[in-house]
């Protein structure tokens, strides 16, 4: 089961079956059914309100109070409540909020693109940790972004994106800051964090035209397929909108 609808499920179908394996494999290590996972930034519950169907205690950090308003209707709607967990604050505020080595898994998906230091915001997570713990990191792919761009003829920016430190194309961009590969693993690296796998996410769903997705009978299906087949693929990492580094804390 996917966390979201089928069509949406393009966009977060590898992440899912990465961290349900992931969190699977923690359990049978350590020996407990139930996980502590951590959340930072985790908004409505993308992820959180599965994983806690799983049967895992879930505390979801975000800055926005209305964010995890959702979250608490969406885990009562899903019947997790007494498993989810609504914290208001961010990476700076989580030793206030969090335990150290308190959890066995992290999810920050979509945080270092906006944090103001991202090789801080990722010591801190880690600071939350058990020994042995998961970190489940999705980032914008700077790689990905420049072939966007480019695809959609804007030549100048894609070549900006290219060469610019935060992997931006301009002013403009909304996206603060990219990363490349290599980058996301020195700064797990540097966090006392050793990568187990890298998914490229968002390889096709994001250059495919919607219209064909959406009118093609069978497309979504056959296009998830694709996407879940090539994310182990490093051939394909360099084109992905994302990318998703697993790691653990040693």
């Amino acid at each position: 089961m996917y966390p979201t609808r089928p069509r949406s499920a393009l966009r977060t179908a590898v992440v899912w079956e990465v961290v349900k394996a992931a969190l699977e494999r923690r359990s049978t290590e350590v020996g407990r059914p139930v996980l502590d996972v951590l959340d930072t930034g985790g908004g409505t519950g993308n992820f959180a309100v599965p994983v806690a169907r799983l049967g895992h205690r879930v505390t979801v950090v975000d800055p926005s109070p209305d964010a995890l308003f959702a979250l608490e209707r969406r885990a009562a709607e899903a019947g997790v409540t007494d498993l989810v967990r609504a914290v208001q604050g961010d990476t700076q505020t989580l030793p206030e909020v969090v335990e150290a080595a308190s959890v066995d898994a992290v999810l920050c998906h979509g945080v270092l693109e906006v944090v103001d230091d991202p090789a801080e915001a990722l010591a801190s997570l880690t600071g939350t940790l058990r020994k042995g713990g998961l970190v489940s990191l999705l980032a914008a792919n700077r790689n990905g972004a420049v072939l966007a761009r480019a695809l959609s003829g804007h030549f100048a920016e894609a070549r900006t994106v290219l060469d610019a430190p935060d992997g931006r194309w301009g002013a403009g961009d909304p996206m603060p800051r990219r990363f490349t590969g290599e980058e996301l693993t020195e700064l797990a690296s540097a966090a006392g964090l050793r990568v187990t796998s890298v998914h490229g996410v968002r390889v096709f769903a994001d250059l495919v035209p919607g219209v064909l997705v959406d009118t093609e009978p069978g497309a979504v299906e056959a296009l998830l397929k694709l996407e879940l087949a090539a994310a182990e693929q490093p051939a394909f990492h360099a084109v992905a909108t994302q990318l998703h580094l697993l790691a653990e804390l040693d």
